[in-house]
């Protein structure tokens, strides 16, 4: 019958999670509060469905931990290099700025230092799921908003692990928080020392072996088997299995093996998160949040209202503008899922008043369901500021952060096709244009496209010259093409530069220029107009290819000799082109092909 009991349990909870999330889904709302919802619904304090609530709590545990390793897994060393100025100027001082606020306030409500400090850690954090399920939707993620706010949410994520390391050490009794810190900071320090020194001589060669296997089950045990390990490792220094879960994730996001564990570990991550939050809300008393509405909606206007003042403050005084600003800090205002583990923990372990915490989850939970008209409002209101500054300081604050990129100069019809080809594979890029209109156009589409002149070496240092994979010249006019061509060959020999030609004299001149590549945009439409006829003539895409290929080699040459070999438009001459598609259209007739 306990069996029969646990059973039940189990059914419960999955039906309530099939029905909850894909709703909340369709209000475009973050599924952590479709989960937080099933959970009040069958809660003991609505209708009574779960019948062993510790039972499930200890299995939530197991969502902490798997979340703490997808985070260290998430957070390669080049990426927090890349993003250093950001994540460690800006996220530092969003989070310890924001937690000394809120954390003074709570103090001064009565709340004690212990619990004072972890109500204002929790609540400086934002909803990480929730921004960048709209930063991707809107595709604002590579915008200089975008890429500030996941800046931030990254150090977040980061101070996440100290915090909750810090729970066990509170909920032993320590009153003394300097000392409970400092305590916390040296076993951590010891802790981290430890495990990715070891870890580091250990993994690759583990990890080679269970490659070898070609045995998918045994190198998803070994993914478990390691973040296990790692989080008995912390617990037994007395700090948290989360801990050193992060590190684990921490050690394998280098490796070659990250994306195949970060697929394997993802169902186990998803069903033990979504079982914690719902836990969560298991634990919320609806009849005490419905009778201090008040007090509820009251704390969510303040964390919102609070948390976007101080961050538009720390951006006016780094030194951006006030659209920028507001966008930002609007749309990090609301609280994050990070709470709901906090809080949750910490109403486990007896730091946080029941009553107190169910309050707090409920205003985290309103503020989240906030974020999308939140981040509408900044939107507009960054839509009626400044238009971007034409100035190289401007350009390089906008940029600073970005590497390894595309540099496209050029942003007409053939530059937004470039860019939006480079946005469908996620390769980063920055767009120049001295056309104030297309700026603004590409800006309304959320693209990185700034004013410049590309054919200006300030400019393109300014973009991020030396941190570029390669540039692409997309410019209509054959002088400022060939001028952004030289400087660029003159500045760095070895960066592929690939341009369009509008001629084969201009594809000539651009070669002696040192392009890498020479795309002439007329005698490709040709040919791509002729292997349209040669594929619906029934030619296999091989031979097509083929043709292609043999053209581009030979003909080029042959072509720019011929007299009369354009048009006065620029296009090849009729006579040469039809000759080529006829002369292959003959050899597949002669080779059996089907004819037309």
């Amino acid at each position: 019958m306990q069996n029969a009991g646990h059973l039940n349990d189990v059914l419960v909870v999955l039906l309530a999670a099939i029905v909850s999330v894909p709703l909340v889904q369709r209000l475009r709302v973050s599924p952590v509060l479709g989960y937080l919802v099933a959970g009040v619904v069958i809660g003991p304090h609505a209708l009574g469905l779960i019948h062993d609530l510790e039972g499930t709590e200890i299995l939530a545990e197991f969502g902490v931990i798997f979340l703490l390793f997808a985070i260290g897994l998430d957070l390669p060393l080049r990426r927090l290099v890349a993003m250093r100025r950001y994540i460690f100027g800006l996220g530092l001082a969003q989070v310890f700025l924001t937690s000394l606020a809120i954390g003074a306030i709570a103090y001064a409500a009565g709340l004690p230092p212990e619990t004072a400090l972890v109500v204002g850690g929790a609540l400086a954090l934002s909803s990480t799921a929730t921004v960048l399920q709209l930063l991707v939707e809107r595709r604002e993620v590579a915008e200089r908003h975008g890429r500030m706010s996941v800046a931030v949410l990254l150090f977040q994520d980061l101070a996440v692990v100290p915090l909750l390391a810090l729970l066990p050490i509170l909920a032993g009794g320590s009153r003394d928080i300097v000392s409970a810190l400092g305590l916390a900071g040296v076993k951590a320090l010891v802790a981290i020392a430890v495990i990715l020194i070891v870890g580091r001589l250990l993994l690759r060669p583990v990890y080679a072996v269970m490659a070898e296997t070609r045995n998918a089950e045994i190198f998803a045990a070994t993914n478990l088997f390691l973040v296990l390990l790692t989080g008995w490792a912390t617990a037994q220094a007395g700090m948290s299995m989360a801990l050193g879960a992060f590190l684990a994730g921490l050690m394998l996001a280098d490796t070659e093996y990250r994306h195949q564990i970060e697929a394997d570990i993802q169902p186990f991550r998803g069903l033990f998160l979504g079982l914690f939050f719902m836990t969560v809300g298991m634990g919320v008393d609806l009849g005490l949040i419905v009778a201090d509405a008040a007090a509820v909606f009251g704390l969510a206007g303040a964390l919102l209202a609070g948390k976007a003042a101080l961050l538009f403050v720390l951006l006016l005084v780094g030194g951006n503008g006030a659209g920028l600003a507001a966008r930002v800090a609007l749309l990090l205002a609301q609280g994050g899922e990070f709470a709901f583990v906090v809080f949750g923990l910490a109403m486990q372990q007896g730091i946080l008043e029941r009553g107190i915490g169910q309050t707090l989850v409920a205003a985290v939970a309103i503020s989240m369901a906030s974020t999308p008209l939140f981040a509408e409002l900044g939107k507009r209101i960054a839509a009626r500021g400044e238009r971007p500054k034409a100035t190289p300081e401007a350009l390089t604050k906008a940029t600073g952060d970005i590497e390894n990129h595309v540099l496209v100069a050029g942003f007409g019809r053939v530059g937004w096709t470039v860019c939006k080809l480079l946005e469908r594979s996620e390769i980063p890029y920055v767009a120049l244009d001295v056309d104030m209109d297309r700026v603004q156009s590409g800006r309304e589409q959320n693209m990185p496209v700034y004013f410049g002149d590309a054919s200006r070496i300030e400019v393109l240092r300014a973009a991020g010259l030396e941190r570029a994979r390669s540039a692409v010249i997309t410019l209509d006019q054959p002088r400022l093409a060939e001028q952004a061509v030289a400087v660029l060959r003159s500045y760095d020999r070895n960066l592929p530069v690939v341009s369009r030609a509008r001629d084969i004299d201009h594809r000539k001149r651009l070669e002696e220029m040192g392009a890498s590549a020479v795309v002439s945009e007329a005698l490709e439409a040709s040919l791509q107009l002729g292997a349209k006829v040669l594929r619906l003539t029934g030619t296999a895409g091989e031979q097509v290819e083929q043709a292609l290929d043999e053209f581009r080699r030979d003909d080029y040459a042959i072509l720019s000799a011929l007299p009369g070999r354009e048009g006065e438009d620029g296009e090849p001459g009729p006579g040469r082109f039809a000759g080529w598609l006829s002369r292959h259209l003959h050899l597949r007739r002669n080779r059996g092909g089907k004819g037309t």
